[in-house]
């Protein structure tokens, strides 16, 4: 099971907080350009892998390029699922989805139940705010430095990434079989993300 989504990444970046000695102020400089990217990154959390792409701009093209990315990284002779928000290019009918991912929207206005955006909380706090990047290469190599940064750590990408009623269950072949102490249907596990986020 994977899931996705997008982030932007810019010059009009984000402040966070930051450790500092008592009595002291430290700098956050905050540029007013606007030169930007997407990292669009997607996360298995059970294997701890990663897959990104660093685009220019959000749309149904960047999303096959990035589908194909995903398709290479399951591992040979899987299927996976990938679960994603209902963003229009995710469920655009010009999408070229691979033969070995089945796309599964999350319910709409959800984004806890997608765990990358705690991924983007935390690349955000640790590698990429508060800073001022010079130009769009420099916001190009940030994001590709702190994507593969997290990508060689994937005690991180589990930390961040499992959630019990996405990772209850496992495939097998063509069912779902018990891993842990529930076991699911794939309808079951669609009804249960629905009421997870009611």
């Amino acid at each position: 099971m994977w899931f996705a989504d997008e982030a932007r990444i810019g010059q009009k970046n984000k402040i966070t907080r930051r450790w500092a000695k008592r009595g002291t102020r430290p700098s956050a400089p905050r540029d007013q350009r606007t030169a930007s990217a997407y990292i669009f990154g997607a996360i298995c959390p059970r294997e701890g892998k990663g897959a990104a792409l660093v685009l220019p701009r959000c749309n149904t093209a960047a999303m096959n390029l990035h589908l194909a990315e995903i398709a290479q990284a399951v591992a040979p002779g899987a299927h996976a699922v990938l679960l994603l928000d209902q963003a229009g290019w995710h469920l655009s009918d010009k999408l070229v989805v691979p033969p070995n991912l089945t796309l599964l929207p999350l319910p709409p206005k959800c984004p806890e139940l997608n765990p990358v955006e705690n991924l983007w909380q935390f690349l955000r706090d640790n590698w990429l705010s508060n800073r001022v990047f010079p130009s769009y290469r420099a916001i190009l190599d940030h994001c590709c430095h702190a994507w593969n940064k997290l990508v060689a750590q994937p005690w991180i990408i589990m930390s961040l990434g499992l959630r019990d009623w996405a990772h209850g269950c496992q495939s097998t072949g063509f069912g779902i079989r018990r891993s842990r102490s529930r076991c699911m249907t794939s309808a079951n596990l669609i009804s249960s993300i629905w009421q997870v986020s009611r």
